[in-house]
């Protein structure tokens, strides 16, 4: 690793439409993952503020919000709401280069399915036991049961928040 302050940095979103979940298939041709399971995302680009004018004198806000719809749209063709902060997450692939993976719940908003054949060959509207039946990349599963937690409405009314976990 050349500049420990260099992360790529990335973002991904669970989509939820009523009770289920939007699970994506990457392709066999991805570097990273082929042929598994996870949710939407991409990697947030410099173009996603760059050529905006920013929201206050030095800064440009929702950078993260604006590159997860572009990203969703793009990958599986569909408008997302109600964005969220879920968790976030760190690894070194096998190249060395680090990444940091920021996960939020999203609701549905509109649209069909339309997948970028590059990215993902496969998706399915899941519930929650449901994606215990895919070969998930591992740690989606405890992100969708952390959706599931948090986007339930007795948490919310309780006010409790929570972390990822392994279940």
């Amino acid at each position: 690793m050349d500049n420990q302050y260099l992360h790529e940095v990335a973002i991904t979103a669970i989509i939820k439409k009523g009770d289920k979940y939007l699970i994506i298939r990457r392709s066999a041709s991805k570097k990273r993952f082929p042929g598994m399971w996870t949710v939407p995302g991409g990697k947030l680009e410099t173009n996603d503020y760059l050529a905006l004018p920013k929201d206050t004198e030095f800064y440009w806000y929702n950078v993260l919000e604006r590159t997860l719809r572009r990203e969703v749209k793009e990958e599986v063709g569909i408008e997302i709401e109600n964005i969220e902060y879920l968790t976030s997450l760190a690894t070194v692939h096998e190249d060395g280069s680090p990444s940091l993976v920021i996960s939020c719940v999203a609701d549905y908003k509109s649209g069909k399915i339309k997948l970028q054949n590059e990215e993902s060959d496969k998706h399915a509207w899941v519930t929650l036991n449901e994606a215990r039946d895919y070969k998930l990349i591992d740690g989606i599963y405890d992100e969708l049961k952390l959706a599931y937690e948090i986007r339930s409405f007795k948490n919310h009314k309780r006010g409790r928040k929570t972390e990822w976990q392994r279940s």
